[in-house]
């Protein structure tokens, strides 16, 4: 099965990932956006579920990885790691971004052996910060991580030399270039459109203002 293609049409058809480069959105980061991704719209089915989770253990597979535990960021990794580890019948963890602030004040919920084999799964890598902010605490908590799964990537230059420098392996089910050759394929997308998302991805951060979308960062 062409897990990509899958998802994509899957992403495309409920919503879950929406395309508007003349009407860009507003992320929380301040900056005009041509892309949305809400992957918690494919929750609400069973079959996109197992879907997931059969894609990632077909990574798994291919690359022959050992899991010993699953581990989701909290929230949106949180399902899709649960799905994955019951599929896999490993431990589940999830890693919250901060320590509690009460009770025993853990950033890591679950049951977490020195030495055991994670892996971290994400719902949306952009830069990778959050993801690779998870990989760390639980580095640092004696598991060993090498391996970082989403179920979409926006393919940043940023992103792949950050977890290059973490020395940890990003592995997609569906990538940026593969959703809007998709999109190109079912006619969602014109040549103008799939251009001005191109040049979106080259530079992220700078299209807005290129394209008269100023971002509204502080």
């Amino acid at each position: 099965m062409n897990f990509s293609s899958e998802i994509a049409k899957i992403s495309l058809d409920t919503g879950a990932i929406k395309l508007a480069p003349e009407n860009p959105f507003l992320w929380a980061s301040g900056y005009r956006m041509p892309i949305y991704n809400d992957n918690r719209l494919l929750l609400g089915n069973a079959k996109h579920r197992q879907l997931i989770a059969n894609g990632f253990q077909s990574i798994i597979q291919e690359k022959n990885i050992d899991v010993e535990v699953v581990a989701g960021t909290a929230t949106a990794g949180i399902p899709p790691a649960t799905s994955l580890a019951n599929l896999l019948e490993t431990p589940l963890i999830y890693v919250r971004p901060n320590p509690k602030e009460h009770g025993m004040k853990n950033q890591i919920e679950g049951i977490l052996h020195p030495d055991q084999k994670v892996i971290v799964i994400e719902d949306l890598i952009s830069t990778g910060g959050s993801a690779l902010k998870a990989v760390q605490a639980i580095r640092e908590a004696g598991g060993k991580v090498e391996h970082c799964f989403s179920i979409f990537a926006y393919e940043f230059t940023k992103a792949t030399e950050q977890f290059q420098n973490a020395q940890c392996q990003l592995h997609q089910l569906l990538g940026f270039n593969e959703l809007v050759a998709q999109a190109m394929e079912e006619n969602i997308l014109n040549k103008d459109q799939l251009h001005m998302l191109q040049s979106w991805n080259d530079d992220p951060f700078n299209w807005g203002d290129k394209n008269g979308f100023p971002s509204e960062t502080s």
